[in-house]
């Protein structure tokens, strides 16, 4: 709650609230909650346990549903414009969720607890092994904040994996335009999909004049690239070939 910092009054989205728990203390903090929960029969017993207290949830895939569309049938005239997402979220489906979570109209924040190799990919500097298109395509919208990590015993069952918080907080001025932020992810899965190729074997849509043109060795991998090289490749490569 406190990496989330929700402000009494404001919206925020819940993946996956499960038995309530997260949700309690949400509301205990003034917010208004939208729930999504997919299991029809915890999403039931949820309604009985917030019933009439500013929460309303949803009984649906939030991959499949449209966030932003159902937060604005539910606002407030009083509550702000822009969401604050939160959840512990089904590790299977992280990517996917991440993609969507910073998907334009971005949120104000994002709050998720998700494996800790994950946190580690999303969060890597690039040169190191964890650092690939994941990293990339999160880092070029937003700050990525690793804030502790979560012990198996933390939960019942046990998972086999360690699990972490992390924030995410879109940039104030995001290396790309909203209508670049899906073909950037696409772009830089391929680049990654030949990790240890050199950039010259690597660039979909670029060669190696081309790259050196730009001011690239040809010879150096695609994990040794920050974020913004990647962003200046995919524009050139969208400009020259489409």
């Amino acid at each position: 709650m406190d990496a989330l910092d929700p402000v009494p009054g404001e919206d925020v989205l819940e993946i996956g609230p499960g038995q309530g728990t997260l949700t309690r203390e949400l509301l205990a903090r003034g917010v208004h909650v939208l729930a999504i929960e997919k299991d029809r029969d915890l999403a039931e017993q949820l309604r009985g346990l917030v019933s009439g207290a500013g929460c309303q949830v949803v009984t649906g895939d939030a991959l499949a549903l449209d966030w932003h569309e159902l937060n604005r049938r539910h606002q407030t005239p009083d509550t702000r414009p822009r969401l604050k997402i939160v959840g512990n979220i089904p590790y299977y489906i992280t990517s996917p969720l991440i993609d969507k979570a910073l998907t334009p109209p971005l949120p104000e924040r994002i709050v998720f607890l998700v494996q800790d190799e994950v946190a580690d990919r999303m969060a890597a500097p690039p040169g190191g092994k964890t650092y690939g298109a994941l990293s990339v395509g999160v880092q070029a919208v937003a700050r990525v904040e690793k804030l502790f990590t979560v012990a198996p015993g933390a939960f019942r069952p046990p998972p086999k994996v360690r699990s972490a918080l992390i924030r995410l907080t879109p940039l104030a001025q995001p290396l790309v335009m909203d209508v670049e932020v899906a073909p950037l992810r696409a772009f830089v899965t391929a680049c990654f999909s030949k990790r240890r190729k050199q950039l010259k074997n690597a660039v979909p849509g670029l060669n190696e004049a081309e790259l050196k043109e730009l001011g690239f060795d040809p010879t150096v991998r695609p994990e040794r690239l920050a974020p913004a090289a990647f962003v200046r490749l995919f524009r050139r490569a969208r400009a020259t070939h489409g």
